[in-house]
């Protein structure tokens, strides 16, 4: 597989086949976002497409290519809001189902059904964090807030989350805490 510096520099330079390789090493981690926020495969998958175009066109925007990833995120969750906004005034929120999984499937249910119980704000800094990697500053910059209201939205979702299991599952309904 080839370097994703490499990859960046040839896409900048309108090289389609780069821009799609750089794309597919993206995906994962963009789905993983916009699902976060978006809680359903058909509108995250069009947040994904709605970034990819938006980053094809303005790939030459991008200053350094070291950048990109957060460049690449701040659009996805940009699309993803504006999909999030249009579909919350006609269509309610609606939680997971339950649904049975063998072995460690087990976990990644609880853990998806966890976390569309969080408020998107909470949801997000949560997904940045610890499933996408991103640094506190890194997050902070990327929804154009302070630090401090990241630690605070953080501190506030994990306070969420443990409530939510030492209560019991069965005995809290998902409300957005």
């Amino acid at each position: 597989m080839e370097d994703r510096q490499e990859l960046i520099k040839r896409a900048r330079q309108r090289d389609h086949a780069a821009f799609s390789q750089l794309m597919q090493q993206c995906g994962p981690s963009m789905y993983k976002i916009s699902k976060a926020i978006l809680k359903n495969d058909e509108d995250a998958a069009d947040a994904m497409q709605e970034t990819a175009l938006s980053c094809w066109e303005k790939i030459g925007t991008l200053k350094k290519e070291a950048y990109f990833k957060t460049w690449l995120t701040r659009i996805l969750i940009n699309h993803c809001n504006t999909i999030y906004q249009k579909r919350s005034r006609y269509v309610p929120d609606q939680i997971l189902p339950e649904t049975a999984a063998p072995g460690d499937a087990y976990a990644n249910v609880e853990w998806m059904e966890l976390l569309q119980c969080l408020k998107e704000k909470y949801r997000i800094v949560i997904v940045l964090y610890y499933v996408e990697g991103f640094k506190i500053r890194e997050i902070a910059e990327l929804l154009k807030i302070s630090e401090s209201a990241v630690k605070e939205r953080m501190s506030t979702a994990r306070k969420k989350m443990e409530r939510y299991y030492t209560q019991g599952r069965e005995d809290m309904v998902c409300e957005k805490i």
